[in-house]
């Protein structure tokens, strides 16, 4: 009997990729999404690329009801992985009850109804954006959380604090917060990448939008930071990489291998590279030019930021294994195939 697994979030582009490994480590994957940043053709191409469609259902996780009816449904899932989001650092400033309600009440009614439902563990999709502008890096767990530079940096510290605040209060939930660093590129297969609604709110959709002719033209905010070459600095994680420390966290939960009812780790690469240089290494490994432009610095960016992702690395089992080369390629060839399909 395959274990079930509720991925909220799951035709998104992190939430895709990790039912794809889910489905590969024998699980049975239960997807809820509202479509809000995705469309219902990820559940084809999920199945296309596993060999197993999971089920899904067309729902909003703000619906207590429409939730407990999903669980009552689909009796027996172990274990919940937390990606439903809204997630644009500078649409949350301009939108900041938007992303409260979302982020907030989601997780809060998934906490209500686990315990009903007898469901044990949660893996939660956290951020680094929950440091703020570290004092040291790379920056490990045991890095103080900053006040929040973007209302989306807020939400996953207040969820943070929601989930150690339920647990503690005798709620019989085990959770891992794992907080991610910048996933970028696609699946190998070219079925599965990031496909974001409407103008991109990040950076690698926009730069292969731009190089293949969608966008005019890249802005990069700032060129005046900190940092050796002014611009912005960031750990840039591979999507796979990322969705298999998913399945890692679930097995460590559903195994009973945790230290502590709440755990967190870092997910991440170790290695920081600014956004020129992200752009220099993009045109290497594709041979296509950018067209690219400094402008302003952005409200709500942090100067620079990377993983020390050693505590991952030695206590999961785990580790971020692709080249910031073979990513890049992967998330063009993705664009590419997005034009055959007819998309953009």
């Amino acid at each position: 009997m395959k274990e079930k697994i509720l991925v909220t979030g799951g035709t998104g582009y992190i939430g895709s990729h990790t039912v794809v490994e889910l489905q590969n480590n024998g699980y049975e994957v239960i997807i809820i999404d509202n479509l809000s940043n995705s469309s219902a053709d990820v559940v084809d191409n999920i199945e296309k690329v596993s060999g197993i469609r999971p089920a899904f259902e067309k729902l909003d996780c703000l619906d207590y009801e429409g939730l407990d009816a999903v669980f009552t449904k689909y009796k027996g899932i172990k274990a919940i992985i937390h990606f439903a989001a809204s997630k644009a650092v500078g649409e949350s400033v301009q939108k900041p009850l938007l992303y409260y309600r979302n982020n907030l009440v989601s997780l809060i009614n998934l906490l209500e109804l686990m315990p009903k439902h007898e469901i044990g563990g949660i893996v939660f999709s956290s951020s680094c954006t929950v440091y703020g502008q570290p004092d040291e890096l790379p920056v490990t767990e045991n890095a103080p959380i900053k006040t929040a530079e973007s209302p989306y940096g807020n939400t996953k510290q207040i969820n943070e604090e929601i989930i150690h605040d339920t647990v503690a209060s005798g709620s019989p939930i085990a959770a891992i917060l794992l907080r991610y660093f910048n996933p970028i590129g696609a699946h190998p297969s070219t079925l599965l990448g990031e496909l974001p609604n409407g103008v991109p709110q990040n950076l690698i959709p926009y730069l292969t939008q731009t190089a293949i002719g969608i966008r005019e033209k890249l802005s990069v905010f700032g060129d005046d930071y900190d940092t050796p070459d002014g611009s912005c600095i960031r750990d840039f994680i591979n999507v796979v990489d990322l969705a298999k420390a998913h399945v890692v966290a679930i097995n460590r939960i559903l195994n009973k291998k945790q230290k502590e009812k709440v755990e967190v780790f870092n997910i991440g690469t170790g290695c920081g590279l600014s956004v020129l240089e992200l752009i220099n290494a993009f045109e290497k490994a594709t041979g296509v030019k950018l067209n690219y432009q400094i402008v302003a610095r952005r409200s709500g960016d942090i100067e620079k930021v990377w993983a020390n992702p050693e505590f991952a690395n030695n206590e999961l089992g785990w580790k971020a294994e692709t080249s910031i080369e073979e990513t890049l390629r992967s998330a063009w060839n993705w664009q590419l195939k997005l034009r055959e399909r007819g998309i953009q």
